[in-house]
């Protein structure tokens, strides 16, 4: 297939798109560039790029498409949390206009990256399926929970849009970044030899590698259409969901001469919720994730080890996006509703 991918140039999309390309589809990339300076070792080919801001596509940019992979976003609650109408701006009214013009395009396949954080705060004794109740309690997850919404009206015949809830991420990237949590704790582990845990460690989270990630959207993609069709998928792995502490614990076991350290203001995150993948599993039988939390720091200590990951490198610009985003803006580059100046 012909397919765009939207955010191709940020953590996930440099590691999807060269999954896509190796099953053969034709990808092309949209992207504003706003973290191509984020490098952290080398990335493969870039494919053919549209250099755009997702909210100013129009239905030319989509002409000639089989499919649309639609990443692009704002991608953490930080950085959601400095602007939320520029929040909502991109990764909720421009998506819904992505796929409002996807579908006039002819467009019958879209991807689109939500997140499990629609799923909020629940209760630590429960697992949830795609069918729990949304309770988000971030912008970053109500503007996911309203993209679904809004998809939802738009399936018809015509239209197919597909949702994968993505797990909290990890793993090496071409655009790492430093703000996700198991990415954070090994960075800080080796760097500093201090495992640091900003809250007192008993939220459940649902972790996935960025590799299992590509690879549920490529077996969306090539799943026949009534399998997807308007259907929700918690992507990860359901023995997967571990306690924040637990994943501290594991750092401190593989990264050599680290220990687990807890903030001293750290209480219970909001953010706490256990997750169901078998669904995934069942109906995409192509899924087949490989990656453990174990294999992901080991993966990531062996990285931060062999360019001699430094504490200044983990908590700059390169690696933490709103520091990034603020560096732009003192620049002068962008403004605060994260457009190019220049």
């Amino acid at each position: 297939m012909r397919v765009l991918v939207t955010g191709h140039d940020g953590y996930i999309g440099t590691v999807l798109v060269p999954f896509f390309q190796a099953a053969g589809h034709e990808v092309v990339g949209l992207d504003s560039g706003l973290f191509s300076e984020c490098v952290f070792g080398e990335r493969e080919q870039a494919p053919e790029t549209i250099r755009k801001d997702i909210r100013d596509i129009e239905v030319a940019d989509l002409d000639g498409f089989d499919a649309v992979v639609h990443l692009a976003a704002i991608s953490n609650d930080p950085l959601g949390d400095l602007n939320p109408q520029c929040t909502f701006d991109i990764n909720h009214l421009a998506s819904t206009r992505l796929a409002e013009f996807a579908k006039e395009a002819g467009i019958q396949r879209f991807l689109y990256s939500s997140s499990c954080s629609v799923y909020g705060a629940s209760s630590p004794d429960d697992v949830l399926s795609e069918e729990a109740s949304f309770n988000p309690v971030t912008p970053y997850g109500i503007s996911k929970v309203r993209v679904e919404e809004d998809l939802n009206k738009l399936a018809d015949d015509d239209f197919s849009p597909t949702y994968f809830r993505n797990a909290t991420a990890y793993g090496v990237s071409p655009r790492l970044r430093g703000d996700l949590v198991v990415n954070n704790l090994v960075g800080w582990a080796y760097a500093k030899g201090a495992v640091y845990i900003k809250s007192d460690g008993t939220p459940w989270r649902p972790l996935v590698h960025i590799e299992d990630i590509s690879r549920a959207f490529l077996a969306g993609l090539e799943a026949p259409r009534e399998a997807v069709h308007n259907q929700a998928f918690n992507v990860g792995r359901t023995e997967e969901n571990y306690r924040i502490r637990e994943v501290a614990d594991l750092v401190e076991e593989i990264v050599v001469d680290s220990k687990v350290t807890y903030a001293e203001d750290g209480g219970p995150d909001k953010r706490c919720y256990r997750v169901e993948c078998s669904k995934i599993e069942e109906i995409l039988p192509a899924y087949k994730p490989v990656w453990t939390v174990r294999l992901g720091v080991e993966e990531l200590y062996a990285a931060y080890k062999s360019i001699h990951l430094k504490q200044e490198d983990l908590e700059g610009t390169r690696y933490l996006r709103i520091k990034h985003i603020s560096k732009l803006m003192d620049r002068g580059d962008i403004d605060s509703d994260l457009r190019w100046l220049r």
